[in-house]
């Protein structure tokens, strides 16, 4: 048998297990386990005597035989047989080793036949045991072990008891350790002496080393540590000591084709294999075949394979890549981006190896050299196709950030691209280019002289002082120089004469670079350095320590003093020829001098260029504030939390800008990395309490509440609207979440009260912060009313109109801030006795005589603050009201007129047409008085007419007009009041009834109906009162002021300012009266109040408003008459509805207040369907392409809201030609014949049309669906193909009829163009294209329509569906192609009646045939010019 054994032909046969020969087989399948047992125990019994019973042919095939039949032995038994070949091999090995020390070749090669057959039994037990250790068949065999077992279930339960069982007995995991380190062991033979032919041995080693690479195809098996590491210690050995490189090669390239989990293994033992074997030549042959290799970008498992095992390999044995680098980088050019992203990841860990390497201090040339070649190629590749490449590269580069070398050249390109990736179009490089930027930021090299602040201003301060300094020393220098020279021409009497003039010529050209030198920082933003090449090549020391010292130590004294022996030497040398001992030594120093400041210059120099940098980020940051990715969002908080710290310039207004990031939701979320993300509201709370809010160390208590009040003051400064409305909502949620203090607070209400004169900044600062607190809490102010009457509305707050009125919003908070649930009738506001002072203090600060301007919204808010808070509001407004009637009205001399004011005008006055103190006013009107309660007009009042002050009108007008609107909303609330007591009236006697009777259910049901009647009585009666009692009612003090208003609004030439007669530059106008700006636009506001109380007084006088839109000059007026339409259109939304084409008016207003505020209102309106858009969607379209970022993305987030909604955009198309009108609308005036209008022309109401190649990119067709092209891939529209295919079919059929409907040229090439934007995608729509023929037969003469059809045609053709309707495009194009002729004979023959200038060409083929062929070919620019040629002449 021994003789007959061949390892090679073995290993051959057992690749059929089921077909593997065996001379004396036993059938082991059909034996009992008591027979099993018997048999195997044969085995042990002579293998126990000698391990080289393995050579009986006896003894082999009973071992053979149960590897055979594995799933069939049970699992004791395989345990046993395992240990017995196991036990026999370390015995043979054992003795081999002996014989190899100390016997000869025979000896050594009688063990070569017993050692192969038990690495052959050892290679099948690891290919067996798997199959023993898995559930099999019934295994007849596994019931004997069960029987042993008591109380298990009776009989049934039996087998399955067993094999339960059976999971003790039998292991092969645990097998696996023992087994190895048995392969370890033979491999430490000495295999020459056994195996004298290579073949032999290489086919005994590949046995052997088999079952370790069978065992880590298993995932589980490679997540234990020590099967790994026996794993590893096989191959290393047998690659090691026996040749076994190029099968451990092709197995391990193998291995990363198709298992995933082996990329980071393969890489683990290679790197032992070097660092504890030191063998690297299989690491670089590895390297090598990878590097040739090609990958597909189709291929989407084995690139990454490949990736993740060169990204682990160069991160534990750089060294190894690096020698192969330069074949590794021929796959930047592979198709496969994982294999991009994986050199990418080399390239990383190469630099990081070479900055931390000794070889940077002994050769640094030529690591530096290699440094830049690698930085280089990391910033090629942010410019790659793929954005998974991109992200990894900037992923990279934020890693290399915080090695302890910098390089600041490398910095500032870095920081250049970063700047450019923050436009990239994918969210993911976004992101990590601004987390990159907030590492630059944090481990920029700049802090070693002035502690790392990142101001723009002081850093240009610093540069400046340094600037001089150096040329007051490079002008010492040339100085000493000088002198120098002229000693020396004395001492050589025109001996050294070339060497001064070359020393002159050196000191003008350095004089000269300098000069330049200073200049760069101002003039080039994107210098890399302050030293251009050729001061590179003139200070070359300098220079190259730029990467070292100055970057690594700073200008510290080491780093100037180890540049000066190069230039002393050089200096010296001068001395010798032409200075005196002390002269030397005085220009050597000034060198030294000159040395540190021009380093100091590249330091600054470089300094600002990366600040001016960063600031340019920050622009385009603040737009990723309101991404909709969430990490985007959170990466770009965080770089304006770190910009904070490092003081840059722009910090500030990004710290703002996030305030508004309070309203957004906070859902939980995983990033790429498995991390869980933290919602973006508490993310802005975390940065804001560690920027303003968290307690400094080593601060006291009390100067720490100071603190924290402090910068919740200043938050309130310079803040807009919004930003205080964002702030507001901050401070409620971390009033509620208990993050402030009551210390802070009373800190707040000590400097509100404070007796001390304080900035009104600071002041104002802490009611506005008070007044957000109490929102969430109302015993903030609850407590301290006495306060806020004393200060806010006392003497303090009359001086600062913007403190009463922050002083009336915190009063408000008394109401309560308890959110209204909709459809509860319940109220649990609170209500003051009209007798407090409250109200007492809120009328005097109403009535109090004040020419400010911010007396207006003072009012505004007492106002408020009355109907919050009073019981009876009407009775406190009816008196203000009377008041200021009388004041307003009051008779006057007709020259009444301060002196004092008309000389110097208070700053604080309205701003009105001209710098008047009290603009009297003239009134017109025939036959009035606004005195009051004259008679017959006098001889002065004739002569004057009658005057009266437009400031007190305004005053009354405005209370007037916010008194009505607020009045409306406190009957609602009166309503609600009457309702929730009669309900609980009708409850209580529910209650006290109880059951009576059977028949109480049945009364229940009855009482119910009767409450809802009763409150439907309430809702007519709160109506009633709103139409007919406010604006109409005899005893309605309203109702007086409403002619008053239509008259002011409507005659505004009758209510005129008389100019003071004095000298000015005014002078021109004095005799003139004009109209009071002040008055007309208050009366506007009050006028359009007054029309959302009735809609009778509404439908009356609703069209004024309308007239005031389009005639009026004043922006704000205008403004204000957007909003109001919006508020008149949810009051009487069918009154505006039949005027709705005067709600879009305002989106051509040339005003962006006006345009903006209009497009908000329309936006609410129509998304919220209370307004009917009605072919007026063009108007909102050409919002999308305003040269206004703001106007265009609330167009986008309208039409993005808008497709949201079901089939919204789609169901407005089919009413009448709307989708034709929306181009129209897009595109130019109606009455231009030009069909690309130029940008400028306007329409007749100030319409501006846009341009054609602009409307293209109104993409209108999306299935039948307007839609803005989507910029993102996230933006892909979410319809159904089916339902997208029914809706063009239906676009196609109206639009084709809408041909036989139009009878204007332009109308039939806006359809045609409308039809051309549709895909054509489906035979339906070609079928509904061609069954509409009869309809546009006749237009196709015209240039435009011929040239959207054969876009058509090309378009329809270019489908590659199976059911493309070939025949039906044949009919077309040959009905197209039949117009094309009849077109280009008639455009000639109409040429030539009107007398253009030319004559029929057909022959010749002269212009006309060559503009005829332009647009059958493909509708291009000059088919276009021709048809709009052809429509001039006619």
């Amino acid at each position: 048998m021994a003789n007959a054994f061949d390892l090679q032909e073995e290993l051959q046969a057992l690749q059929d297990t089921e077909n593997y020969p065996i001379e004396r087989e036993h059938d082991v399948r059909s034996m009992e386990p008591g027979e099993m047992d018997g048999l195997l125990q044969q085995a042990v019994s002579a293998i126990a005597e000698s391990a080289e019973a393995v050579t009986s042919p006896d003894t082999f095939d009973v071992l053979r035989s149960f590897l055979k039949c594995a799933d069939a032995v049970p699992g004791i038994l395989m345990s046993k047989l395992l240990d017995v070949i196991t036990s026999g091999f370390a015995a043979e090995v054992d003795a081999a080793a002996q014989d190899i020390d100390h016997e000869d070749q025979q000896t050594c090669a009688a063990h070569k036949v017993p050692i192969e057959m038990y690495a052959f039994l050892l290679n099948w037990s690891a290919r067996s045991a798997e199959k023993v250790n898995g559930p099999d068949e019934d295994a007849p065999a596994a019931a004997a072990p069960a029987k042993s077992r008591k109380g298990r279930g009776g009989k049934a339960a039996q087998p399955r008891a067993a094999a339960k069982n059976r999971a003790p007995e039998w292991s092969w995991k645990d097998q696996i350790v023992p087994m190895l380190t048995l392969i370890s062991k033979v491999l430490k033979l000495k295999t020459s002496k056994i195996w004298t032919v290579s073949g032999e041995r290489d086919t005994f080693i590949g046995c052997l080393t088999a079952p370790a690479y069978h065992i880590t195809e298993n995932e589980q098996y490679m997540k234990s540590q020590p099967i790994k590491l026996g794993i590893y210690k096989v191959i290393c050995l047998a690659v090691k000591h026996h040749g076994h490189g190029p099968a451990a090669q092709t197995t391990i390239m193998q291995s990363l084709q198709y298992y995933e989990h082996l990329s980071e293994p393969m890489a683990e033992c290679l790197h032992v294999l070097l660092r504890e074997f030191d063998h690297a030549q299989l690491g670089d042959e590895i390297l090598r075949e990878i590097a040739a290799k090609s990958f597909s970008a189709q291929d989407t498992k084995g690139p990454r394979h490949f990736s993740r095992f060169l990204t682990q390999f160069a991160e534990w044995a750089p060294r190894a890549v690096l020698k192969q680098i330069s074949l590794l980088l021929s796959q930047l050019d592979s198709e496969s981006y994982p294999m991009r992203m994986a050199i990418v990841e080399i390239i990383g860990h190469l630099i990081r190896e070479l900055a931390c390497s000794e070889d940077l201090a002994s050769d640094a040339h030529q690591t530096q050299k290699q440094l830049n070649g690698l930085y280089d190629l990391l910033l090629e590749r942010t410019l790659d196709l793929a954005s998974y490449v991109r992200s990894k590269v900037f992923t990279v580069l934020s890693r290399l950030c915080d090695l302890p070398v910098k390089f600041p050249k490398q910095r500032l390109a870095i920081t250049r691209a970063a700047v450019a990736a923050l436009e990239d179009k994918v969210a993911g490089v976004r992101k990590n280019a601004t987390s990159l930027i907030v590492k630059l930021i944090v481990t920029h090299p700049y802090g070693l002289m002035h502690g790392g602040l990142l101001g723009m201003q002081e850093w240009e301060e610093r540069y400046r002082e340094v600037v001089q300094e150096l040329q007051k020393t490079e002008k010492a220098l040339d100085d000493t120089l000088a002198g120098a020279d002229a000693e020396g021409e004395q001492q050589e009497a025109g001996g050294g004469g070339e060497s001064s003039s070359s020393n002159k010529k050196k000191r003008s050209r350095r004089r000269s670079k300098d000069a330049e030198d200073a200049m760069d920082v101002d003039e080039e933003d994107d210098a890399d350095s302050i030293m251009d090449d050729e001061d590179e090549e003139e200070e070359a020391e300098p220079s190259r320590a730029e990467e070292g010292d100055v970057e690594g130590e700073g200008e510290g004294a080491s780093s100037s003093s180890s540049k000066q022996k190069p230039k002393g030497g050089r200096k010296s040398e001068l001395d010798m020829a032409a200075l005196t001992d002390e002269q030397a030594a005085l220009a050597a120093l000034e060198s030294n001098q000159l040395l540190h400041l021009r380093l100091r210059k590249r330091y600054y120099s470089e300094a600002l260029n990366f600040i001016r940098q960063v600031e340019e980020a920050a622009q385009l940051i603040f737009q990723l504030l309101g991404s909709t990715h969430k990490t985007e969002v959170l990466e770009s908080m965080e770089f304006f939390r770190v910009a904070h710290e490092y003081q840059l310039d722009s910090a500030e207004i990004g710290i703002k800008k996030m305030l508004h990031l309070i309203w957004s939701k906070d859902n939980s979320s995983m990033s790429e990395d498995g991390k869980e993300l933290k919602g973006v509201r508490s993310r802005l709370l975390e940065c804001y309490r560690s920027l303003y809010f968290d307690p400094l160390p080593d601060m006291e208590p009390k100067q720490q509440v100071n603190r924290i009040a402090k910068n919740m003051i200043e938050l309130t400064y310079d803040a807009t609207l919004a930003e205080l409305t964002s702030l507001e909502e901050m401070m409620r949620y971390m009033m509620d979440d208990d993050q402030i203090h009551s210390d802070v607070v009373n800190k707040l209400w000590q400097v509100y009260s404070s007796e001390r004169p304080l900035p009104k900044q600071q002041r104002r600062g802490a009611i506005i912060i008070i007044g957000m607190l109490a929102l969430a809490r109302r015993s903030v102010v609850q407590d301290r009313v006495d306060v806020l009457l004393k200060i806010g509305l006392g003497p303090i707050g009359k001086a600062d109109l913007i403190l009463a009125k922050y002083t009336c919003v915190a009063l408000q908070r008394l109401n309560g801030s308890v959110k209204k649930v909709k459809g509860s009738l319940l109220d649990q506001s609170v209500r003051l006795d009209m007798d407090s002072p409250v109200f007492r203090k809120l009328q005097e600060a109403i009535e109090h005589p004040c020419r400010s301007r911010e007396w207006f919204a003072l009012s505004e808010q007492a106002i408020n603050t009355v109907y919050a808070l009073g019981d009876r509001p009407e009775v406190l407004s009816n008196t203000i009201i009377r008041n200021l009637t009388r004041r307003a009205f009051r008779r006057r001399p007709p020259t009444e007129e301060d002196p004092a004011a008309a000389e110097a005008p208070d700053p604080d006055v309205m701003d009105e047409d001209r710098p008047q103190s009290t603009q009297p006013l003239i009134s017109t009107m025939p036959g009035s008085t606004q005195g009051g309660g004259g008679g017959g007009g006098t001889a002065a009042a004739k002569k004057s007419n009658d005057t009266g002050d437009a400031f007190e009108l305004s005053q009354l007008l405005f209370v007037v007009g916010h008194v009505a609107i607020k009045h409306i909303v406190y009957l609602e609330l009166v309503e609600r009041e009457w309702k929730r007591q009669k309900q609980e009236k009708e409850l209580a006697e529910k209650l006290a009834r109880g059951a009576e009777n059977d028949n109480a259910s049945k009364d229940g049901e009855e009482l119910d109906q009767v409450a809802g009647n009763a409150e439907d009585e309430i809702g007519d009666r709160m109506a009633a009162v709103r139409e007919t009692e406010l604006l109409y009612g005899p005893d309605s003090l309203l109702a007086l002021y409403g002619p008053l208003l239509v008259r002011i609004c409507g005659r505004p030439d009758q209510f005129k300012v008389r100019p003071s007669v004095r000298p000015s530059r005014y002078a021109t106008s004095v005799l003139t009266p004009v109209q009071n700006t002040t008055l007309r636009a208050v009366a506007t506001l009050s006028f359009s109040k007054f029309l959302c109380v009735s809609s009778n007084f509404c439908d009356a006088n609703h069209h004024l408003l309308f007239r005031i839109l389009e005639t009026s000059k004043d922006a704000n007026i205008r403004s204000n008459i957007a909003i109001a339409l919006g508020d008149v259109a949810v009051s009487f939304s069918t009154i505006v509805d039949e005027n709705s084409d005067e709600l879009y008016r305002g989106l051509s207003d040339t005003d962006l207040v006006v345009k903006k505020n209009t497009l908000m209102v329309l936006t609410h309106l129509i998304l919220n369907g209370m307004i009917k858009v009605k072919g007026q969607l063009g108007e909102m379209a050409k919002c999308l392409e305003d040269e206004e970022p703001r106007i265009a993305d609330l167009a986008k987030l309208f039409f993005t809201d808008l497709s949201t909604k079901d089939n919204a955009i789609y169901n407005n198309l089919p009413d009448g030609p709307s989708l034709p009108l929306i181009y129209s609308s897009l595109t130019t005036p109606p009455r231009s014949h030009s069909h690309q209008p130029s940008l400028g022309r306007r329409t007749r109401h100030g319409r501006r049309g846009l341009p054609a190649h602009h409307a293209l990119h109104l993409h209108l067709y999306r299935e039948g669906t307007v839609r803005v092209a989507p910029r993102r891939p996230d933006d892909a529209p979410t319809h159904t193909s089916h339902d997208q295919e029914k809706q063009a079919e239906s676009i196609v059929e109206k639009l084709c009829q809408r041909f036989r409907l139009s009878e204007d040229t332009r109308q039939w090439r806006d359809i045609a163009f409308c039809l051309s934007l549709l895909p054509f995608k489906s035979e339906r729509s070609v079928k509904k294209l061609v069954e509409g023929l009869p309809f546009y037969r006749d237009k196709l003469h015209e240039e435009g329509v011929y040239a959207r059809f054969q876009e058509i045609l090309v378009k329809a053709r270019s489908n590659k569906a199976a059911n493309k309707p070939d025949s039906e495009l044949n009919e077309f194009e040959t009905v197209r192609a039949g117009s094309s002729h009849r077109r280009v004979h008639g455009g000639l023959i109409c040429d030539y009646i009107t007398g253009s200038g030319r004559e029929p060409e057909t022959r010749s083929g002269g212009p006309g045939v060559r503009e005829a062929r332009g647009g059958q070919e493909g509708g291009g620019q000059e088919a276009r010019d021709a048809s709009n040629g052809t429509e001039e002449a006619a």
